[in-house]
């Protein structure tokens, strides 16, 4: 499985590569939907772990992008944004895409990225 997490939050995201590898997962991070952008122009993933609020173009602006490129990429949502209220929302906006609130369990997101990855292309 080759996965793109993409957050604003550069420790977070590094770390996050860095406990996945550990587990044989290939992970690819950046900081910004722009970097995100150029990397998934020269490089193909199964799975895209994209925080909800990036600046400038949000997390669910990136997937359409990401989705115009590569149709059968899968999306997991994250936000550190984490009132009950928030998460309904974001889960409304993400629709059958997976949702985690922020500060993300590492087993809970393997989880949830095996989940995801086995999902038909129809369950969109």
């Amino acid at each position: 499985m080759r996965v793109l997490l993409v957050d604003d939050e550069e420790q977070l995201v590094s770390t996050l590569a860095e406990r996945l590898a550990l587990r044989g997962i290939d992970a690819v991070w950046a900081t910004s939907s722009t970097a995100a952008l150029e990397l998934a122009q020269s490089e193909t993933f199964d799975l895209a772990v994209l925080d909800v609020k990036i600046p400038k173009i949000s997390g669910l602006e990136l997937k359409k992008r990401l989705q115009a490129l590569y149709p059968q990429m899968k999306f997991i949502f994250m936000t550190g944004h984490g009132s009950e209220d928030d998460f309904k929302i974001g889960a409304a906006e993400a629709g059958k895409d997976f949702y985690l609130v922020k500060p993300v369990k590492i087993e809970s997101l393997i989880e949830k990225m095996n989940e995801v990855v086995q999902q038909k292309g129809d369950d969109k």
